[in-house]
């Protein structure tokens, strides 16, 4: 039985790998966050653990790691839910949008962040701040095409920088994707005004550009190190993988 064989509807890593990846998600939760000096908001570890879960182990693997972590670390740290039980839906997309962009399949990525931009002019508020998508939304879909095409080969570069590099362009894309349907609940929900969202304009990508970066750090020493203990994870370890057995 070969590698294809053994795959099932979670990808191509053992469940356990994604299992723990869940937990260490959920753990994230209860760590101290950083705050951002300048942008106002915080980093925790949980937020660069999200999108890896989606280059790690593809759309559907991504997006179970991130829901279960992201599910049980709002009941451990209920202080983090903010959107209450629906939380954890916001990690899942971003861990569905990076997997799915780590797997030439920008395209669908690209389909979410312009179903959240609907979504988003949907709502009264959205028009009057019509320039925080055009902003946001358009770095999103513009790193979500780079990363579907020069994210992925750089993923597969022997070079850790390399692989960082390709980790933050995916992993930008995923926070959009993920920032896109969680700011329509936002303004439904929480009803945040108008010129919040104009103030957020260019805080929003910065503090995403800063997430994505954590990621990288964490991201690229573990892509470039896991295969060497035999756990193999990302779409250039899964690829070599798969011809190994076919030798």
């Amino acid at each position: 039985m070969n590698i294809e064989q053994e795959s099932s509807l979670l990808g191509d890593v053992h469940p356990a790998v994604i299992a723990i990846w869940a937990a260490l998600i959920a753990i994230g939760n209860l760590l101290p966050t950083i705050p951002l000096i300048g942008v106002g908001g915080t980093f925790s570890v949980s937020a660069a653990f999200t999108p890896l879960a989606g280059i790690f182990f593809g759309p559907l693997g991504g997006a179970v790691s991130a829901a279960a972590g992201g599910f049980i670390g709002q009941l451990l740290a209920p202080h983090t839910a903010w959107l209450g039980i629906a939380t954890f839906i916001v990690g899942t997309v971003n861990a569905l949008v990076t997997g799915l962009v780590s797997r030439r399949k920008w395209i669908y990525g690209v389909l979410i962040i312009l179903l959240g931009t609907v979504f988003w002019f949907t709502t009264s508020i959205g028009r009057e701040a019509a320039i925080f998508p055009a902003v946001f939304y358009t770095l999103g879909v513009i790193m979500a095409v780079l990363g579907g095409k020069l994210g992925i080969k750089l993923l597969k570069s022997p070079q850790t920088f390399k692989k960082g590099v390709g980790i933050w362009l995916i992993s930008f894309a995923g926070f959009v994707g993920a920032a896109a349907i969680a700011n329509y609940f936002s303004i439904v929900v929480l009803h945040m005004p108008a010129e919040a969202w104009l103030g957020l304009t260019f805080l929003a990508p910065l503090e995403r550009a800063i997430f994505s970066l954590g990621a990288a750090v964490i991201g690229a020493p573990l892509l470039a190190g896991l295969p060497k203990i035999g756990v193999y994870v990302g779409p250039g370890e899964i690829e070599n993988q798969e011809d190994n057995y076919a030798d």
